[in-house]
């Protein structure tokens, strides 16, 4: 192994493996079919980039998260290492390129979505490639009952037909026994060997606590604990509101989600990485590649989907050792609002169809028209047009992306129509004025011959490319033509892109995968009710819960969660709270907070004293979790 070490030291500055990292590597090395579930933050792509980087040929990645592969791409070119993507929006004559860039330049590794390999003419050139090892990332989604199952990962062991000498390594980061099982039999794996790190994290603790006042909580959180911190929420909504709140309480809060351009998110991001601000709030968008091993707090404060995701966001708390906290903020009502937001607006079959149609009419694509077809897509828009739920309509839009028909990317993007109004002479005229404009204009009357004729859609980064310039400087020069009215220049936001990967066939088309919906849609009310039962259960240690969820069967008590510390400091009834509530809601309705406040009593008595009275029905809360006498 000291070729391998030798490799992690060039190119990644490491002068050690971490735990099983090694192992994975050799079992890589020598041939074996390889499952490797490490929890989030173990270095997984190390596992398939160093065998990968030692042996002759390209590493074929299969992942279905287009922002990880363009992140994983980027860190290798910075390393010197070539590596490409086959993402979403890419032309067919520019895939080819990139194709033969694959097989004659010398390339490292391949990145590519599962639906991508679907393609023949992809599959059939991918067969030619010196394959050395296929990675599978995220392989949980192979299964029906993982938390994001995507049927094209059921086509991967044909790979096996095509590459039978070449060693599968399966990677995920979550994966329950029955997930486990499904991994290695849909991916046709031969005998694979197993390595799955414990999911018990020690320095870890998991705390639930009910609260109607969460944003005093937070800030009581956060003053105890000024470390860094990532607080998520659901939307982006909640985004900019917790972050306004928290910077007015004197806490520096910013904020990250999928609606922000690049610029945006990489200096926010930047700005938390270099603890200029204490805290990050945000969306499920974050979490990609970010590795601060000084995260002290991470707090949830609504409900997760999946205890999986839970697991993951939680676990980026801790990663130097040190001791931190996994916090999961909930109200009574949290359970409805789940309830509503998950199972009440999951779609059923005729949703689906009807969703499809409603978008093929909606970007006018004719039957058997549309393939690789890309539009910038405003779903409020759309469900306003049709009268839809947004949330369902979501919903019903990704059960089309995980099938494969649609690509829904929520990344940031910028859709730019230029038209020059003056004629092509004075134009050229201009470019001798101003010889500092001149490659960048040129390159866009070379790329686009009409536009003097109308308004044309214009590639930014493509042009950005062509020039070798910085797209801030191209921005400048179309600004400036702009105001000396040599060109009319349109630019509009836009935050998410819609990819129809088949070609209309409206009942056909749905008809081939709408069977996976009910299964799809039970798994998704299993999932919840794991997370109410992870809230709920006041009799039971919460480590003990999340590693039972994964298989990690312990009788042991961890001893730092909120149920550990419940045991050690028990908080028994006090008869005289109880009164004085029952006294103060005579008056008026009042929040736990606004309780606490007036009886100067902790919280958690507060909490105690209100659950008995809601058990004897003597109150009753209403949906602004304010108390009232029953």
């Amino acid at each position: 192994m000291q070729e391998a070490l030798s490799i992690l030291s060039k190119y990644w500055k490491h002068d050690s493996f971490r735990s099983l990292q090694k192992e994975i590597i050799a079992s890589v090395l020598n041939g074996k079919d390889t499952l490797a579930i490490l929890p989030t933050g173990g270095g997984k792509s190390i596992c398939f980039q160093v065998p990968a980087l030692m042996k002759e040929g390209i590493c074929l990645v299969i992942s279905p998260l287009v922002a990880l592969m363009k992140d994983q791409v980027a860190n290798l070119q910075l390393r010197g290492i070539k590596a490409i993507a086959l993402t979403g929006g890419i032309g067919s004559n520019e895939m080819i390129d990139l194709l033969d860039n694959c097989q004659f330049g010398n390339y490292k590794f391949l990145y590519l979505s599962p639906e991508r390999l679907q393609s023949e003419w992809i599959l059939d050139r991918v067969k030619n490639l010196p394959i050395n090892l296929i990675a599978i990332d995220e392989a949980h989604c192979v299964s029906q009952w993982g938390h994001d199952f995507r049927p094209a990962y059921l086509k991967l062991s044909l790979l096996k037909n095509h590459f039978p000498k070449i060693p599968f390594l399966a990677l995920t980061a979550t994966a329950t026994p029955k997930v486990k099982e499904e991994i290695i039999r849909d991916l046709a794996m031969d005998s694979p060997v197993i390595f799955q790190k414990s999911f018990a994290r020690k320095n870890l603790a998991y705390m639930t606590f009910e609260t109607e006042d969460k944003l005093f909580r937070i800030q009581q959180i956060l003053t105890k604990n000024p470390e860094p911190s990532i607080i998520y929420v659901r939307n982006r909504k909640s985004c900019l509101t917790i972050a306004s709140q928290l910077n007015a309480l004197g806490f520096k809060a910013t904020f990250y989600h999928g609606g922000l351009s690049y610029k945006e998110k990489e200096k926010n991001m930047q700005c938390w990485m270099n603890e200029q601000a204490q805290v990050m709030i945000a969306t499920n968008a974050f979490g990609m590649g970010i590795d601060k091993a000084n995260v002290k707090t991470v707090i949830h404060i609504q409900l997760p989907e999946n205890l999986e995701n839970y697991y993951q966001e939680a676990g980026r708390a801790g990663r130097n050792g040190d001791k931190s906290f996994a916090i999961l903020l909930h109200t009574p009502s949290d359970t409805l609002q789940a309830t509503s937001q998950f199972i009440h607006n999951l779609p059923d079959r005729e949703f689906v169809k009807t969703i499809f149609v409603k978008l093929c009419n909606y970007f006018q694509i004719a039957y058997g028209e549309g393939i690789d077809e890309r539009f910038s897509f405003n779903l409020n828009h759309f469900c306003t047009k049709y009268n839809f739920s947004v949330l369902k309509s979501y919903n019903a839009i990704q059960f089309l992306d995980q099938q494969g028909i649609l690509t829904l990317s929520q990344e940031f993007s910028e859709n730019i129509t230029l038209q020059f109004l003056i004629p092509s002479k004075e134009v050229i005229r201009y470019i001798s004025l101003n010889p500092n404009d001149e490659e960048i204009i040129l390159t866009i009357l070379r790329t686009y011959p009409g536009i003097y004729d109308m308004q044309t859609a214009f590639n930014l980064p493509l042009i950005a490319k062509k020039t070798k310039e910085k797209e801030e400087k191209i921005h400048l020069v179309l600004n400036k033509l702009t105001e000396k009215g040599i060109l009319e220049y349109h630019s509009k936001n836009n935050d998410s892109t819609l990819i129809f990967n088949e070609v209309r066939e409206d009942q056909l088309t749905i008809n081939r995968i709408i069977k996976h919906l009910d299964p799809q849609n039970q798994v998704k009310k299993d999932h919840l009710n794991s997370v109410l039962n992870y809230i709920n259960n006041q009799k039971q240690c919460k480590n003990e819960l999340l590693l039972a969820y994964f298989g990690e069967i312990t009788h042991q008590n961890c001893g730092t969660c909120s149920y550990c510390i419940s045991l050690s400091k028990p908080i028994k009834p006090e008869t005289p709270l109880t009164e004085t509530i029952l006294t103060l809601l005579q008056n008026n309705a009042l929040n736990s907070r606004e309780i606490e406040t007036i009886t100067r009593k902790k919280s958690e008595a507060i909490i105690f004293a209100l659950q008995e009275l809601l058990e004897q029905n003597k109150i009753s809360i209403q949906t602004n979790n304010k108390y009232t006498l029953a």
